[in-house]
């Protein structure tokens, strides 16, 4: 489904990715691993479209990512990527349920169906009673929750995490990787993830193994 080819990215003189080789199937949740520094969070980035390779090409099936320009990059990323980060991103001022509508509104969705929608994930996801709290009034487990529903809204075809439970405590981290699981289990849903959680790690389909800026094992 995803297939990078020869990705290369620098930043000033320094040369993060060294030409790194990826290939991602449907319903795989596959996780990047490495030390510090190795590039894994620069690789994800540019699978997700957020930034560009200076080498090298993406390709989602059959289009050619890396040749977009800005605008098809953001209706695509918008249509067919979904996101996780380590500090959940929910916007303050917004319940959990309009969080989780923000990509359906984005695509140009009704509201109707957006919130129909964002109240089906919340069910699904344990916080249907929750959808009218703001982020202050929820746990950190809750938090990321409400992002793993925000990330499914469009239903898309890969969801991309970075340290999704970095900020998690042990209980709540377990919960979450469970979580990734039985979503790719009840809907095929495929997972690219960053993380440092060794549990996490082992869990995956498989581990790409990255070192100085190249993919050692996949």
């Amino acid at each position: 489904m995803i297939q990078a080819t020869g990705i290369t990215k620098s930043y000033g003189g320094l040369q993060v990715l060294k030409g790194v080789d990826v290939q991602i199937s449907k319903g795989e949740v596959v996780s990047i691993v490495g030390a510090s520094g190795a590039g894994k969070s620069t690789l994800l980035h540019i699978i997700g479209t957020l930034d560009r390779p200076d080498q090298g090409k993406l390709m989602f099936g059959n289009e050619v990512i890396s040749s977009m320009n800005a605008r098809q990059l953001a209706q695509f990323r918008n249509k067919h990527i979904g996101f996780i980060f380590q500090f959940h991103n929910l916007l303050p001022e917004f319940t959990a349920l309009e969080n989780v509508c923000i990509p359906a509104f984005i695509a140009k969705k009704s509201g109707s169906e957006a919130e129909k929608r964002g109240k089906e994930l919340l069910g699904f996801l344990g916080l249907g009673d929750r959808t009218d709290h703001k982020p202050n009034q929820l746990s950190g487990g809750e938090q990321q929750r409400v992002a793993v529903a925000r990330a499914l809204m469009n239903q898309p075809d890969v969801v991309l995490a970075d340290e999704p439970s970095g900020n998690l405590d042990s209980a709540n981290a377990r919960d979450l990787h469970q979580l990734f699981f039985s979503l790719r289990d009840n809907f095929n849903q495929t997972f690219v993830i960053v993380t440092h959680n060794e549990e996490l790690a082992k869990m995956a389909d498989r581990a790409l193994v990255m070192k100085d800026g190249y993919v050692v094992q996949s």
